[in-house]
């Protein structure tokens, strides 16, 4: 009799394990992939937990394949309340309700953040850990968010299942902001394409961000495709290490429009990737000049 019930048990255990690993859903695991460091990025630069900043995400956007996020590049379900950018139509609490449009997903995120640290409404959870998500998913049911009463559950589920709490700890930054904190001299390192940038304050010189940042002028310069000796403007971002060949993942099929007062070299630097890649992704040579509204390639 002992085997057939400790078989019983294996069996249970079994179909318990195969139960959790069924809840996890693939295109909830793409979007994660996807986005996480981008989520880290924000987190670092507004105190917002990642890992409510993809649950939020994954779950308005229906991991990023709802009406709104394919028509809109909205991922948060942002409604149009003094916005002045592009707008976008859509059925939600009542017909035809207005919500922010993006040029592309990345914009939404980066707007997520600017409206929940600009927000009076939002401002107590600031005052929470950042490692705090359930504090983070329940005060933003309270702030009213969302009208769905079970909001917050939904968004603690989500991190629990797919573990994003991982996110919140931001080790890596949080160490190496900790040494310059010591040297009486913080610069915030901020993350973007697998690679890590400062913004530029006044007087800098790349002989004095590789002071701070113990790395070597000469290499910061080239990293940035400068001259070691060029003059640095207030909040240009300067990459720390090697830039890629093209951007994110989350940029394929979305180009680029530019903006007044952009060159082939800002936008480089905007996205994270070489000048030279930037010309060949868009069929360019070095010596053509590109025009406000043009739509260039970067993944």
């Amino acid at each position: 009799m002992k085997r057939p019930i400790f078989t019983l048990i294996l069996l249970v255990v079994a179909l318990g394990t195969a139960s959790a690993q069924l809840k996890k859903n693939k295109a909830y695991i793409d979007y994660f992939n996807q986005w996480a460091e981008v989520a880290m990025q924000q987190m670092i630069q507004y105190r917002i937990p990642a890992s409510i900043t993809l649950a939020q995400g994954v779950l308005e956007s229906g991991a990023g394949k709802s009406e709104l996020a394919l028509r809109a590049n909205n991922h948060f379900g942002i409604k149009c309340n003094g916005w002045t950018g592009r707008r976008s139509y859509h059925d939600d609490d009542e017909r035809g309700e207005c919500f922010r449009a993006y040029d592309n997903a990345y914009q939404s995120y980066v707007d997520h953040s600017v409206f929940l640290s600009n927000s009076q409404r939002y401002r107590r959870l600031f005052d929470l850990k950042r490692t705090d998500y359930k504090g983070w998913a329940k005060g933003l049911k309270a702030c009213g968010y969302a009208t769905s009463p079970t909001y917050a559950t939904k968004l603690i589920e989500i991190i629990e299942t797919y573990q994003l709490h991982q996110y919140d700890t931001g080790k890596e930054f949080t160490n190496r902001e900790n040494i310059l904190m010591q040297q009486g001299d913080v610069r915030h390192i901020y993350t973007f394409n697998k690679n890590y940038y400062i913004r530029a304050r006044r007087g800098d010189t790349f002989r004095r961000i590789a002071d701070d940042m113990d790395i070597s002028y000469r290499k910061l310069a080239r990293y940035n495709e400068r001259n070691k000796n060029d003059v640095l403007a207030e909040g240009e971002i300067i990459w720390l290490q090697k830039k890629a060949k093209k951007a994110p993942k989350a940029f394929k099929n979305k180009p680029h429009r530019v903006e007044p007062g952009e060159s082939m070299y800002t936008i480089s630097q905007r996205y994270g990737i070489r000048v030279k890649y930037l010309y060949k992704m868009n069929g360019l040579g070095p010596e053509y000049v590109i025009r406000t509204g043009d739509l260039l390639r970067v993944r």
